[in-house]
């Protein structure tokens, strides 16, 4: 299987993980979700996949194109 990095559209912090490592999930389904100038957004899945790892914990402040995710699809 292949991996892709699933990255941050923006810099903003974690509000909330959608998904847990094991999950499958589907192409546009919120992988985390981002808090920046009190709006939601959300990072969504690129593809069709298994969620393999989550690089980000609830709290943590992200850059704008940061790796957040790794999707084997």
């Amino acid at each position: 299987m292949a991996q892709v990095e699933i990255k941050s559209d923006i810099s903003g912090m974690v509000w909330k993980i959608d998904v847990s490592a094991g999950a499958s999930v589907n192409e546009e389904d919120a992988i985390i979700t981002l808090e920046s100038m009190k709006m939601e957004i959300p990072v969504t899945a690129p593809a069709n996949g298994i969620v393999k790892e989550i690089l980000v914990k609830e709290g943590d402040v992200v850059e704008e194109e940061q790796t957040v995710a790794i999707l084997e699809v």
